[in-house]
């Protein structure tokens, strides 16, 4: 009999297009996404995070932490609603766009300033997109702002109007715009003069240098500890009855690395919001604390992102390992896949909280999701077969199966530290993959040096979750192509007058690459539906990285909180920090 402990739980959801919208009888009523009268003004909100950031710049750096001081303190012209998905207007509050969809007219809203009171304009959104666009700035969000290879151009009639025009047809449009954090030009243009914008507003930049649009501004930062942010009195948005937000006065971040500690924190009310969902493990227990009225428990659904294990595929980074002549083989990678029971996975890793997958698209994001993919069935004596056909037999009964020059199928897998489902998904792969005679060790480390090792692809094998920005494929372009900084499994080189561009590593990626190209610049909706069912069957005949199971989503938080609106992606909860509110607030 399966174990199972985590059972349907019906929490007042609405599904809406295949993504669960949670409104609670108990936070303030929302219309447009903003919140009424019910919320009380002031009080302070205590968060986690499980690392420090990289950078406070957005523009540079694409870890959870950054992310989601982004949502706090910076604000887009554009934002996708991470709950209902869709487009809202934001610091533009209005546009219209050409009949033939290349042209896009933004208005920008009147009285915006930043949190110093230097006024917001169009020159700022100028000045963002000439930063990210600059190959010195090394940006991170360069490839999800480029459209049929071509960057995003951009004019202002004036102070409060942004013409931009696509080289080509988008079919996600002005979605593309919901990655550009955009950034003070006073502040900044220095640094973009100089080259230096890189490394503007690192983690060692004190907080009075760094102003923003967003509802917070960022107080105190103490490495390793905690961030603080207090409410920006000149933040631009209001409540439907003119109330300004944000509600909250105050917002501190500690960083807890460690789950086990991040519940206990959240069960005792010292902490009331988490960084992410609950795990399967917490859910008895966070269950128990809402009976009790301490917590408030959301079942969110299916999530759009799932566990990954990759090897390192930059042949460069291998140099002179001969294990990389079997690695780079599609078939290596196929009998991991056959090797690993799917069904086992859930029940073992995500206690039953999850469902069986065979690439990155998830059942939960349901538009984009294909069910035709090529799948993998647990057959460990197919998978001994496949290895065989490559030369991989174990030659010495010792076990592990090794090639004609004794090269073993041996490998170090990184993962986080302290995440309870990455240790027993690394578990359940190990004792697996032993079964067909690849050991794995495992190493946990902390995240900001999987993070840094990963950039470098200074590792062998990783399990992580790399998380999709979009549930558009096209706001994604950074993983999908060849070139993108978020294509994990090989990441490109560094990019800049005078560098070599780097050619697709694959004849598929190239495939992939061209696919996605078209995908993007295709307006009709099915017609890209059916070229990303193409990229999906080539990344499931390739395998570049595995995917074994989705879990189902369960987020908690302090009873006291209100307001929230949660999201399947992360940052669950702060991405939409202004209309959040605490009970008891003076």
């Amino acid at each position: 009999m399966k174990r199972r402990l985590l059972g349907s739980v019906v929490t007042a959801a609405i599904l809406l297009g295949g993504v669960v919208f949670w409104r609670s009888t108990t936070a303030p009523e929302l219309v447009n996404g903003v919140a009424t009268p019910a919320a009380t003004r002031g009080g302070q909100l205590v968060g986690s995070i499980r690392a420090v950031p990289r950078s406070f710049n957005r523009i540079v750096a694409r870890e959870q932490t950054t992310e989601l001081l982004s949502f706090l303190t910076q604000g887009r012209l554009v934002r996708i609603n991470r709950s209902t998905f869709d487009l809202e207007p934001w610091l533009a509050e209005s546009w219209e766009a050409s009949p033939d969809g290349l042209t896009f007219t933004l208005h920008l809203r009147p009285g915006v300033t930043w949190s110093d009171g230097a006024p917001f304009t169009s020159g700022d959104v100028l000045f963002t997109l000439q930063a990210v666009f600059d190959p010195k700035s090394e940006s991170v969000v360069a490839n999800q702002l480029t459209v049929a290879g071509k960057p995003i151009a951009a004019t202002a009639p004036d102070d409060h109007t942004i013409v931009l025009t696509y080289p080509a047809p988008s079919g996600p449009g002005l979605r593309l715009l919901d990655a550009l954090a955009i950034m003070p030009k006073h502040k900044l243009e220095g640094a973009l003069a100089a080259g230096t914008f890189a490394k503007s507003w690192d983690s060692a930049t004190p907080p009075s240098d760094m102003v923003g649009t967003g509802p917070f501004l960022l107080r105190e930062y103490i490495p390793g500890q905690r961030i603080v942010l207090d409410r920006n009195p000149r933040y631009w948005r209001k409540a439907t009855d003119g109330t300004q937000l944000p509600y909250l006065d105050r917002i501190v971040l500690q960083v807890v690395p460690d789950q086990d500690a991040e519940l206990l924190r959240l069960q005792s009310g010292d902490l009331d919001l988490t960084q992410s969902e609950l795990r399967p493990d917490d859910y008895v227990a966070a269950r128990r604390a809402e009976d009790q009225g301490r917590l408030k428990v959301l079942e969110l659904g299916v999530g759009p992102d799932a566990d990954a294990f990759w090897f390192r595929l930059k042949a460069e980074a291998w140099k002179n390992d001969p294990r990389f002549a079997f690695v780079s083989k599609p078939e290596f990678r196929r009998a991991i896949s056959h090797a690993v029971d799917r069904e086992a996975f859930a029940e073992n890793v995500f206690l039953g909280a999850g469902v069986p997958i065979w690439g990155p698209i998830t059942p939960g994001n349901r538009i984009w999701f294909s069910p035709n993919v090529l799948r993998y069935p647990h057959d460990v004596n197919k998978a001994k077969e496949i290895l065989k056909g490559i030369g991989l037999e174990d030659r010495n009964a010792n076990g592990i199966v090794e090639d004609a020059g004794g090269n073993e199928a041996r490998f170090t897998v990184i993962t986080q530290r302290g995440i309870g489902w990455y240790e027993r998904g690394t578990t359940e792969l190990r004792n697996r993959l032993a079964q067909v005679g690849i050991a794995l060790e495992i190493a946990p480390i902390d995240n900001g040096a999987l993070i840094k090792r990963l950039l470098s692809s200074d590792y062998e094998a990783i399990y992580y979750r790399p998380l999709l920005t979009d549930l558009d494929p096209a706001g994604n372009m950074d993983v999908w192509m060849s070139s993108g900084s978020g294509h994990f499994w090989n990441l490109p080189g560094p990019k800049g007058p005078g560098l070599p561009v780097e050619k697709p590593a694959t004849e598929w990626e190239a495939r992939i690459d061209m696919l996605m190209a078209e995908q993007a610049s295709t307006i009709d909706p099915e017609r890209r539906k059916a070229i990303f069912n193409d990229v999906q069957r080539i990344f499931a005949e390739n395998l570049p990285a595995l995917y074994f199971v989705a879990p189902r989503i369960y987020y908690a938080h302090n009873a006291r909180v209100r307001g929230v609106t949660p999201s399947v992606q992360r940052p669950p909860a702060l991405w939409s920090a202004d209309t959040i509110a605490v009970s008891g607030a003076p």
